[in-house]
């Protein structure tokens, strides 16, 4: 049985391994959309903290894009795996392609997502960065690389689910890693839960709008 029933269920559980990381902060969960939202929701919730999204887009082999070649971040910062780039044959002009639709896309999604509100201030902030599982890790490295040029205090990386080696690298960037199942032989994060259904921007807009009306009644009641 896969150890995850749906994204909520391992945002509750993840939540538990944060408990006492958050208690010790006051963090901010940033969650990568769209799979990373329900995740980082509970998270959220659990931890009493605020929750917004950071959109990072993966940058796919040409004709095989479920491959990652790469991930752009939502300041236009990107990185680039330049083994799988020459393994795959991409040249520049099939990267920089790719590299401008991905990025027209990301834009797209963040005024979907986002609206009128304004981009959380994250300098000297305590970020928990949220996604609901990694293979390569590529979107995460971009969210990680573009997120350390706004000068947080510390980057946490949660997930339910990473190859053990995917967590491993990812502690060169992060300054913590929380992962509680970290297999040796993968697959695809869609492998650990009973549950993966796609999600949709209106999904993500209204566990947002959840988050946010959550907020507002922790804040009520603890000014009473």
């Amino acid at each position: 049985m896969p150890p995850y029933h749906d994204r909520a269920d391992a945002g509750r559980r993840l939540a538990q391994d944060l408990a006492g990381y958050a208690r010790e902060r006051t963090p901010l969960v940033l969650a990568l959309p769209r799979g990373g939202v329900p995740v980082g929701y509970e998270v959220a919730k659990a931890l009493n903290a605020p929750l917004d999204v950071y959109v990072v887009r993966k940058l796919g082999v040409p004709g095989h894009e479920e491959l990652a070649m790469g991930a752009v971040a939502t300041d236009g910062s990107y990185v680039a795996d330049e083994a799988t780039i020459g393994a795959a044959g991409v040249t520049r002009e099939q990267f920089d392609a790719t590299l401008a639709r991905e990025l027209a896309e990301l834009r797209r999604r963040e005024a979907a997502y986002r609206g009128d509100r304004p981009e959380p201030a994250l300098t000297g902030k305590s970020i928990i960065l949220v996604d609901d599982g990694l293979a390569t890790g590529a979107s995460m490295y971009a969210a990680l690389t573009a997120l350390r040029r706004l000068e947080p205090a510390e980057i946490a990386v949660a997930v339910p689910v990473a190859p053990s080696e995917t967590c491993r690298l990812l502690l060169r960037y992060a300054d913590s890693v929380f992962c509680p199942h970290q297999p040796e032989h993968f697959g695809a994060v869609g492998y650990y839960y009973e549950n993966f259904t796609q999600l949709q921007d209106d999904d993500v807009r209204r566990l947002l709008e959840l988050a946010a009306q959550n907020a507002s009644i922790e804040s009520a009641t603890s000014t009473q």
